[in-house]
């Protein structure tokens, strides 16, 4: 080994052990979204303020505000605020009561009352008082106004009425600039000084932890507030207070870090190169594991009331009866029978450290969350305690479809669905898939349409489940982007591990769907090499020449009637049309449902997906549609 090597290593090994701040690769994304300034009218709002576009985690409670196009406007004890003007430098405002915007005759009448714990008066402003429902007084006309239902009088400390007014029904204060007041005595007190005065406004000074704010932006940062707590949002992460000093998670890291080098040292000088590789690939998982903390966090907080529900980890074992009742198991880790509070059964998908990293985390919840359709399983809520993650679903009585399908034959009758039964499910799930593309305001792709997704209820109405490979896309999108192959072997479409077939759509989801439905009708998984028939092996291969030749399809099993037999030769077709390997030739989702639904005799056999050409391109217009 060279002589330099350790103490070369050494420092790299340093460099790569310091806590590196994101921005390095990508800011923080709540950094992000607390910097952009939120438009309304000729104003740019910022921090306390936020609505709109604007998160709440970029504002301060209390601060929310509306924007009718022309003015920010915010509400207090039940009075609305038209914003004039905005000073951040000296935390203060000019507003004026919305109700009495080019008006004295509000719909309703109320005083003004400040929250102060948020507000107070400047030195600057005085009060004009309102009156209605009053005797007729003998007064100058200029301190009179009518309205609809009243005659009423205004007053202010410097313009009194000579009469008494304490048999007046109403009396409101409305806050105004002196100078507003001053401008009124002096031009003699008319209606329209009255009104220049209201739409004048009056001045406030905001606390939203001031003295915080303005550390936190002179070290570069951006505030905001979580849980009502203030929070300072930097470019690696947050503070309770500035960017200039690490916050106790950046501290944490550090810490860690030096333990771990030090830990490193020893390790190279006892045991060596080898064994140490072993620290390292530690301290990445770790470092990995921070990341999606990190990002799971950061993600249920951007959606803030609209989150689902949220449980702890005690919660979920408690409805589990500590996890004594297995449903089923897969490669994302355990379900789980479990009951909520209210009695409701549900099934809790306990996710494992090798599945359920934070972007499947994140993928599953904003997917589900968004939808509310027959054919999809209910989303009843989340646990997130580091590594301890769980999803909460509705729970299905009948499990999953892969049950049904590769133990036709079984002995158990409870096994064996009918033809009609199968041809309902198949619909269910088409409608499905047609509602995660057409029906959310947000186009989901799916990615992993397979039996063991599909979960049934009592009445064996299918339902879409586990979106962790889901990927969100604008309506406006076509087409989606992809780095890397995502779903599950024997299922995925050819685009989405080689571009040569075409782009990657909903259309993909389209093919996953046309296999999963050969395998329901094939009572057996696609590619089975314990069938007495060599020829039998690849099912979709087998069945399409069976139709090809013109032959029944009496040769599948359970078959006993006409009606079953045309069931089973449309759902064939289909599946047929939806494996095509051009994307292009396949059909759209509602196409699929609409050949479903329409007789078999209309349906042409499409050219034999399995000898793909790019010349050889099907022509049935039932595939038009895009």
């Amino acid at each position: 080994m060279p002589p330099n090597f350790f103490p070369a290593y050494s420092v790299f090994l340093m460099i790569m052990l310091i806590p590196v701040p994101r921005v390095v690769c990508q800011d923080n994304h709540l950094f992000v979204s607390c910097g952009a300034q939120y438009e309304c009218g000729n104003m740019a709002i910022s921090y306390p303020f936020w609505g709109g576009s604007r998160p709440n985690y970029c504002g301060h409670p209390g601060f929310e505000l509306t924007c009718d196009g022309e003015a920010p406007e915010f509400t207090m004890n039940e009075v609305s605020y038209r914003i004039l003007d905005i000073n951040n430098s000296s935390h203060t405002l000019t507003v004026a009561r919305a109700d009495y915007w080019d008006s004295y005759c509000p719909p309703q009448y109320f005083n003004t009352t400040l929250n102060e714990s948020l507000f107070s008066y400047n030195a600057t402003y005085t009060d004009v008082g309102l009156y209605y429902y009053c005797p007729q007084f003998t007064i100058a006309s200029s301190n009179q106004f009518n309205c609809p239902n009243t005659t009423g009088y205004y007053t202010t400390l410097d313009l009194n009425l000579s009469v008494s007014t304490g048999n007046c029904g109403v009396y409101v204060t409305v806050p105004i600039f002196k100078s507003a007041a001053t401008a009124i005595v002096s031009g003699g007190g008319t209606l329209t000084l009255l009104t220049d005065a209201l739409n004048g406004g009056f001045g406030l000074e905001w606390n939203a932890n001031n003295s915080l704010c303005r550390e936190c932006i002179e070290s570069g940062g951006h505030c905001g507030s979580i849980s009502n707590q203030f929070t300072c949002y930097c470019r690696n992460g947050l503070s309770p207070s500035t960017c200039r000093k690490s916050g106790p998670y950046v501290s944490r890291k550090i810490i860690i870090g030096m333990v771990v080098l030090i830990v490193s040292f020893v390790m190279l000088g006892c045991i060596g190169i080898k064994r140490y590789s072993l620290a390292v690939k530690t301290w990445v998982f770790w470092k990995k594991e921070s990341e999606d903390d990190e990002n799971v966090e950061a993600f249920i907080r951007n959606y803030g009331s609209l989150a689902p529900k949220r449980y702890n980890y005690s919660d979920v074992k408690k409805m589990t009866n500590s996890f004594t009742s297995e449903l089923g198991q897969g490669g994302f880790g355990c379900v789980y029978e479990g009951k909520l509070p209210d009695g409701r059964m549900v099934a809790v998908k306990l996710l494992s450290n090798s599945k359920g990293n934070g972007q499947d985390f994140i993928n599953e919840i904003a997917s589900i969350s968004r939808t509310s359709h027959i054919n999809i399983v209910t989303f009843m809520g989340f646990c997130f305690e580091r590594s301890r993650r769980a999803l909460i679903y509705e729970f299905m009585p009948n499990g999953s479809l892969d049950k049904f399908i590769y133990n036709r034959g079984s002995s158990d009758e409870s096994l064996n669905l009918e033809w009609k039964t199968m041809y309902q499910i198949a619909v269910g799930i088409a409608r499905g898939l047609e509602y995660l593309y057409r029906g959310c305001n947000t186009r989901i792709l799916h990615f992993d349409i397979k039996p063991h997704n599909i979960l049934l209820d009592q009445n064996f109405i299918p339902k879409i489940s586990d979106f962790g490979l889901a990927k969100l896309c604008q309506k406006t999108e076509s087409m989606v982007s992809m780095t890397h192959a995502r779903g599950t072997t024997g299922y995925i479409a050819p685009e989405v591990f080689c571009r040569n077939f075409g782009g990657v759509s909903h259309k993909s989801d389209v093919y996953s769907y046309g296999m999963l439905v050969f395998e329901m009708v094939g009572g057996r998984k696609n590619i089975d090499v314990q069938v007495s028939h060599s020829s039998q092996i690849h099912f979709p291969t087998w069945i399409y020449k069976q139709l090809h030749l013109g032959k029944d399809l009496t040769v599948l099993r359970s078959i006993t009637n006409e009606e079953e037999e045309e069931t089973a030769r449309k759902m064939i077709l289909v599946s047929l049309w939806c494996i095509q390997p051009n994307p292009s030739d396949r059909p759209s989702i509602d196409k699929v449902v609409e050949m479903l639904e329409g007789s078999s005799h209309l349906l042409e056999i499409p050219l034999n997906p399995f000898m793909f050409s790019p010349q050889n391109t099907p022509q049935d217009p039932s595939t038009a549609s895009p």
